[in-house]
């Protein structure tokens, strides 16, 4: 056997024996009969960058409207004008930004804008605030509502 061969068999035991007994430890841990039970509605939730209540609420909240872009890892959700059919002289789009992974009203920022036709040119307008927190309230309290649906569930 070449002294490189040898080397390398050596330096390797080390990191054998290291993963054999970190292995072991974790194991070890997993045989206690009071393991901590896993809380899949956690108000943190990270396995899309943000809390993922947040995000699908926001989702449904907007599902009427065409998305331009909707990036989980950033929590950002843009919208492109919509027009009510009732309303066709008047246009919406709407930004959703996810500002942490907790489940928590400050984590939450609606943007709206706001156009109207005038002389086959759109212009815009200003939106009433309360029309952004609705929005956001109507987001809010459906996030809760997925929140407490994956408790009972």
């Amino acid at each position: 056997m070449s002294q490189l061969s040898v080397l390398a068999q050596r330096g390797r035991r080390p990191v054998v024996f290291t993963l054999l007994g970190l292995a072991a430890l974790g194991l070890s841990a997993c045989a206690g009969k009071d393991r901590p039970r896993a809380d899949l509605a956690a108000s943190q939730v990270t396995t899309i960058g943000v809390n993922s209540y947040l995000w699908r609420a926001s989702l449904d909240a907007l599902s009427f409207m065409p998305l331009l872009q909707a990036d989980s890892s950033g929590g950002v959700i843009i919208t492109d004008w919509y027009a009510n059919p009732g309303n066709p002289g008047e246009r919406m789009k709407v930004t959703v930004s996810i500002l942490d992974r907790d489940l928590r009203a400050d984590a939450l920022r609606v943007v709206a804008s706001r156009q109207v036709a005038q002389g086959g040119a759109w212009v815009d307008a200003p939106v009433q605030a309360a029309t952004v927190q609705k929005l956001e309230e109507i987001i809010l309290t459906r996030a809760r509502d997925l929140r407490r649906s994956a408790i009972e569930g």
